[in-house]
């Protein structure tokens, strides 16, 4: 690995900073510490800070040089609120949350490159170090977006990273296109006529009714989607009734859907309101209906996704650059972001074998190794993009 050697150097230092948030993990919308702790070392860098978008967002701004140009680099900060199992010094502090995601890694590979472009200016044109709140559940992105980040801190595009559990540290992995998906997410309310349980021609079950709209929903996806492309439908939770001999007058159920193109996004959204509306009434009930877009389909832009690989090939030769991993169903906010500007979504290797657990594991913990290779990547990606003339 082609690392600069005044990032190895700042390697130490890292560490120590991860070791630090991932001891006090704060979940959606409540990164204080965290916020403070990133505003304040950006701060001391010599970078312009701005704060409060999406609450507990930070942008910090990093200009050189006189070309009018800019791109975003964009980390997130929150953790999950998930009770840490590992009991190495650095594990959280706060019961019942923590680092499960590898967003302290993401959010110290993205400082350490601030301290060292603060330091080099070896570009020219504006750098966006983009510092999110709430990726996990609720989608911090799509609210920076509200709040107008694109607005407030132009960019011409913007590129985000994630560590990627079980592949050899050195390596990444990336593709044009989709590579993860949508997380939309839904509630059907059944709206029968309750009853006795031994007279159910004298009620409305919305139970047998819920249990019917259930399964017509598996048809959209064998039968109303491309099998060319790709959907989920998962009903997750269904509550009804409380006791054994009574019909209960409604029931609500819901879950999630997943896909990789809008059109498929709204076809699911489309069809799922007509099958839940239709059934109902064909039955003598109502159902009513809610659908929450949280998460848009992960797209990578061609042009953006080629300098991505041209800055990890760099690094790690263009062996270790898988350029067309298989996408996943798993959803990820920076999605919003990709909707509103060009940009890609790398993903870098966090190690395989003992020790290297999924995301979303009470064991995970970001592995330290691999800070000042996604620091490189961050400073070598910029560099590229916003070159500065020969002189």
């Amino acid at each position: 690995m082609k690392i600069l050697p005044e990032i190895k150097a700042l390697h130490a230092e890292m560490t120590e900073w991860r070791h630090r948030i991932h001891k006090h993990p704060e979940t959606a919308f409540e990164e204080y510490q965290t916020s403070d702790f990133v505003a304040e070392k950006l701060e001391s860098f010599g970078i312009e800070v701005h704060r409060g978008l999406a609450k507990t967002g930070v942008v910090g701004t990093l200009k050189s040089g006189s070309a009018n140009r800019a791109i975003g680099l964009r980390a997130d900060m929150d953790a999950l609120d998930l009770q840490e199992l590992n009991e190495f010094e650095h594990r959280s502090q706060i019961d019942g949350k923590m680092h499960g995601c590898g967003h302290d890694g993401h959010t110290v590979m993205l400082l350490g490159a601030a301290k060292h472009l603060a330091e080099t200016k070896n570009f020219d044109g504006t750098v966006r170090f983009i510092f999110q709140p709430a990726e996990e559940n609720v989608a911090g992105g799509r609210v920076m977006i509200k709040d107008g980040l694109f607005e407030q801190f132009p960019v011409d595009s913007v590129y985000g990273m994630h560590n990627m559990p079980g592949h050899e540290v050195g390596t990444f992995a990336v593709r044009k296109g989709p590579i993860m998906a949508s997380a939309d997410f839904f509630e059907a309310r059944i709206i029968g006529n309750g009853g006795h349980g031994a007279f159910p021609h004298l009620a409305t079950d919305p139970i047998v009714i819920a249990a019917e709209i259930i399964q017509a929903w598996q048809s959209i996806v064998s039968r109303n989607v491309d099998p060319l492309h790709s959907a989920v439908i998962t009903v997750a939770q269904i509550h009804g009734g409380h006791t054994g001999n009574v019909i209960p007058a409604d029931v609500t159920m819901s879950g999630t859907t997943r896909a990789f193109t809008l059109e498929v996004q709204d076809m699911i959204e489309r069809r799922m309101r007509q099958v839940a509306v239709g059934i109902a009434e064909a039955h003598g009930a109502k159902a009513e209906f809610t659908y929450d877009r949280r998460y848009a389909p992960t797209i990578n832009t061609s042009d953006e996704t080629e300098e991505a690989i041209r800055a990890a090939a760099k690094l790690v030769g263009d062996g270790a650059v898988n350029k067309d991993v298989a996408p996943v169903m798993g959803a990820e906010d920076f999605s919003w972001m990709l909707r509103e500007r060009p940009g890609c979504y790398i993903m870098i290797a966090n190690g395989q074998g003992e020790g290297s657990c999924h995301v979303h594991n009470p064991n995970y913990d970001f592995n330290d190794d691999i800070l000042p290779l996604g620091a490189n990547y961050w400073v070598q990606l910029t560099e590229q993009i916003l070159p500065q003339e020969a002189k």
